[in-house]
């Protein structure tokens, strides 16, 4: 028997330090409900860990983002459906004045309306703001390195035994279907377009045996005419940008005792704007950032949709020529705000989807997250039952440890 070492009651105090500190880290994991509260606990399911969370949350703030993309969305929208309803009553008014049984003072009228219309799509235009972000005065648009040209075509009119160009092709005129146009000579062509100051510019000419198609399209004068070999007619504006644009070109067949030729009428003012003048700017696309990770992302750009872009700034209809032409510029205005619309619409519902995706994953990955940092509390209270057993256990063999040496004692007696 030995007194100066009491091995046992060493060993014992060893043990019931070990079930101490595991009871202890069984009451901190049940008491946080996580397995993982230090990197001790699990190194590289620490690290797994919080790469998820920053996952979790950069899925979450991209869904917000989403959302917050919609609402700018919804207020663009909101506007140019306002705007839609101004061309809307617009057209109605250059209807109305292309009747003649107006007066010169009802038509005045008529115009004093159109007038105001106009400045409120402007005034539209430059204050539909979201988080002080203007949206439609162009500034969000995707970038224009340089001045784009406004273009106007028309449709393929076929030619009787002819070239595109040349003496005696107006009589020789067709339609895509190869029906004659009947114009002959004597007939009279009268024009008219709309400049993008609001100027309605018209004129006239007689067909003589020589007028062709160049001819027909130099009426416009504020734009360069190119004749294609299948007899197809171009109009490029002579001026870049909005300032330049030509709008509404509309042509007028009539013979020598003032009959109106429609088809060839029909045929001849089949012009479409083909490209939309815009003036240079450097990109302000905004970029949603609508996932977790860098470049992650969805670019919206948001055309002007002042009255200089849509080509209806300063129109008239003071006369029976110009709201007749008038009513072909709010035609094509009408279909440029229409496709912005249409353009929104599908980003929202292209970003509804975004968010439905954003959830499910952010939901999956929570999931993962927490079999990797969540503790199993019925498994824990088990660890925590048994350790708080054995440290009892040891407590009570220390004590009996620590009355063995006492049995030295009994040897002196």
């Amino acid at each position: 028997m030995i007194i100066n070492h009491n091995i046992a009651a060493l060993n014992t105090h060893r043990q019931l330090s070990i079930n101490t500190t595991n009871t202890n880290k069984n009451i901190e994991k049940l008491s946080s409900g996580l397995r993982i509260n230090r990197a001790g606990d699990d190194a590289a399911g620490l690290a797994i860990s919080e790469k998820m969370r920053g996952q979790i949350r950069g899925l979450d703030q991209a869904s917000r983002n989403s959302q917050d993309g919609i609402s700018l969305i919804q207020t663009a929208e909101g506007a140019l459906n306002e705007t839609h309803s101004i061309l809307q009553r617009m057209r109605e008014l250059g209807v109305q004045s292309a009747n003649d049984t107006n007066t010169a003072q009802d038509r005045s009228n008529l115009q004093d309306e159109m007038t105001q219309l106009t400045k409120e799509i402007d005034r539209i235009s430059s204050t539909t703001q979201f988080n002080t972000k203007n949206l439609l005065d162009g500034s969000m648009g995707s970038a224009v390195n340089a001045a784009v040209n406004n273009e106007n075509t028309s449709a393929i009119l076929k030619v009787a035994g002819a070239a595109a160009t040349g003496a005696g092709l107006a009589t020789a005129l067709q339609d895509s279907n190869g029906n004659s146009l009947g114009i002959a000579v004597g007939d009279k062509i009268a024009f008219s377009y709309v400049t993008a100051d609001g100027n309605t510019k018209s004129g006239s000419l007689t067909v003589a045996a020589g007028t062709d198609l160049a001819a027909i399209g130099a009426l416009v004068t504020d734009g360069t005419t190119t004749v294609n070999a299948d007899g197809s007619v171009k109009v490029t504006a002579a001026t870049a940008g909005t300032t330049g644009a030509v709008n509404g070109i509309t042509f007028k067949v009539t013979d020598s005792t003032g009959a109106v030729k429609n088809s060839a009428t029909n045929a001849l003012s089949s012009f479409t704007e083909t490209k939309q003048a815009a003036n240079a700017r450097t990109d302000g696309s905004a970029t949603f950032q609508i996932g977790a990770n860098s470049n992650q992302t969805l670019n919206l750009s948001i055309n002007e949709m002042t009255s200089s872009a849509l080509g209806v700034k300063g129109l008239q209809v003071a006369t029976q020529d110009q709201a007749n032409t008038a009513i072909k510029v709010i035609d094509t205005a009408t279909q440029k705000v229409s496709a912005e619309r249409s353009k929104l619409g599908a980003t929202q519902n292209r970003l509804e989807h975004t968010i439905n995706n954003l959830g499910t994953a952010s939901e999956n990955l929570t999931a993962a997250e927490s079999r990797v940092r969540d503790v199993d509390m019925a498994k824990e209270m088990m660890e925590q039952t048994k350790n708080n057993i054995l440290a009892q256990a040891a407590q009570a063999m220390l004590a009996q440890a620590n009355q063995q040496p006492q049995g030295v004692l009994q040897l002196l007696r």
